[in-house]
């Protein structure tokens, strides 16, 4: 990991260095995700963002937690 300078070329293509692709093991026809933050904009490979994304549900019920979230709400909007 380290810090590499690439430049938006023509019609706003970007060439990744190949260092960072092979480290990557992203090959020609890899799909990445461009992820937007406060900071800046992340490439990730869909493998990858999933594995993350499951990584972080993992241990926790999402669909009970959204199921008291509503009742939380339709509580305070009846009462």
């Amino acid at each position: 990991m380290g810090d590499t300078r690439v430049t938006i070329g023509a019609k706003g293509r970007l060439v990744l260095p190949a260092a960072i692709r092979e480290r990557k093991g992203w090959d020609v026809g890899t799909e990445l995700v461009a992820i937007e933050g406060p900071t800046g904009v992340a490439l990730v490979d869909r493998d990858s963002l999933k594995a993350a994304l499951r990584a972080q549900l993992a241990g926790g019920d999402v669909v009970a937690e959204l199921l008291a979230e509503r009742r939380k709400d339709a509580e305070r909007d009846a009462g």
